[in-house]
C-alpha cells in the first residue's frame, strides 16, 4: 500500500531513507535547511516541502532524521503534529526520546523513536535493522511502509527503549573494537602478518565466542554465575600474564584494563568462583 511520508533531513542517512521509501513506491515529501540536497530525490520522484510545517502538513507520517533531538524540536516547532504519526530516527539517549514523546504528545500526535542499526550504505538491504519503541498504534499502522527502510523491529511502549537498545548494541561494538586494537597492537610488535592474523585466526575465535554470550545473558538475567569452565580466578591470572606480555611487547593493554580492574574487585570479594557473568554485577 503506498503511503504519503515526508522526511526532515536529508543528510547521508536522512536521504538513504527517503531513497528507499521512494523506491518502494509511497509519496515522499523531503524537507532540508539545505534545499539544494533535495535535488536528487526530486529528481526520483519526491517532493519538495519549503519549511517543515509544509512537509508535515503534506504526510501523516513523518519521519525526522537530523542532528540532534534539540534539532528535532527547532524543526518541528511551527508544525501542525495534531493526527500525525512522528517518527523520530535521530541518534540520542533515552531521556531525550521520553521528553519527544511527551513533547509531541502535548501537540496532539503520535510518537516512535527509532534506533537505525546500519550505515546510509546499507539502508534497504536485508543486513538494515531499525528498531522502534513508542506507540504501537502507530507501529502497527505503519510496519509495511518502516520496512521499506529497513527490517523493524518494535521493542516496547517505553520511548526510551529503542534508543537505550541502540546504545547497548553500540556498546558490544566498541568493546569488541577495543579488543581488536589491542589485539592488532600486540601482533603488530612481533611483525606478524595482520590480515593473515585477523582472518585466519582472531574472526573464528571471536565468532565461536560469541556463541557464549546467549548463556551468559542467561545468567546474568537470574543472576546465578556459577560455571565449571573458566572462573574468575583463573582469569586474572589470564589478564595478569597479558598486562605483563603486553609490556614486554613495548604496548600498552589500557582499552582492557577496566576489565582487569573489575575482575581484581571482584576476586578480592571472595567470587573468584564465578564465572565473567559476574562482572556485570559490579557495573
Amino acid at each position: 500500500m503506498s503511503e504519503n511520508i515526508s522526511v526532515l533531513g536529508l543528510g547521508l542517512m536522512g536521504a538513504a531513507l527517503a531513497k528507499s521509501l521512494l523506491a518502494a513506491g509511497h509519496h515522499v515529501t523531503v524537507w532540508n535547511r539545505s534545499p539544494e540536497k533535495a535535488a536528487p530525490l526530486v529528481a526520483q520522484g519526491a517532493q519538495s516541502a519549503a519549511t517543515p510545517a509544509e512537509a508535515v502538513q503534506a504526510s501523516p507520517l513523518v519521519i525526522a532524521c537530523v542532528l540532534d533531538y534539540p534539532a528535532v524540536e527547532e524543526v518541528l516547532a511551527e508544525a501542525p503534529l495534531a493526527g500525525r504519526v512522528i517518527a523520530n530516527l535521530t541518534t540520542g539517549r533515552p531521556a531525550e526520546a521520553r521528553e519527544m514523546a511527551a513533547w509531541v504528545a502535548g501537540r496532539g500526535g503520535d510518537y516512535l523513536d527509532g534506533g537505525v542499526m546500519a550505515v546510509p550504505q546499507m539502508i534497504a538491504t536485508p543486513g538494515a535493522l531499525i528498531l522502534y519503541s513508542g506507540s504501537q498504534q502507530a507501529y502497527d499502522r505503519y510496519e509495511q511502509a518502516l520496512s521499506a527502510m529497513a527490517r523493524p523491529r518494535y521493542v516496547g511502549d517505553d520511548p526510551g527503549l529503542a534508543p537505550l537498545l541502540d546504545l547497548a548494541m553500540l556498546t558490544g561494538m566498541y568493546g569488541q573494537i577495543a579488543g581488536f586494537l589491542e589485539a592488532m597492537t600486540l601482533v603488530r610488535s612481533v611483525k606478524y602478518p595482520l590480515p593473515e592474523f585477523t582472518s585466519e585466526l582472531l574472526v573464528p575465535w571471536l565468532n565461536a565466542m560469541a556463541a557464549a554470550q546467549p548463556r551468559w545473558a542467561a545468567a546474568i538475567e537470574v543472576g546465578d554465575h556459577r560455571t565449571e569452565v573458566s572462573n574468575l580466578e583463573v582469569n586474572r591470572a589470564g589478564m595478569e600474564n597479558l598486562v605483563r606480555a603486553f609490556e614486554e611487547q613495548g604496548v600498552t593493554l589500557e582499552l582492557l584494563l577496566p576489565i582487569k580492574t573489575l575482575i581484581d574487585r571482584r576476586v578480592a570479594r571472595g567470587l573468584g568462583h564465578e564465572g565473567l557473568s559476574g562482572l556485570a554485577e559490579e557495573l
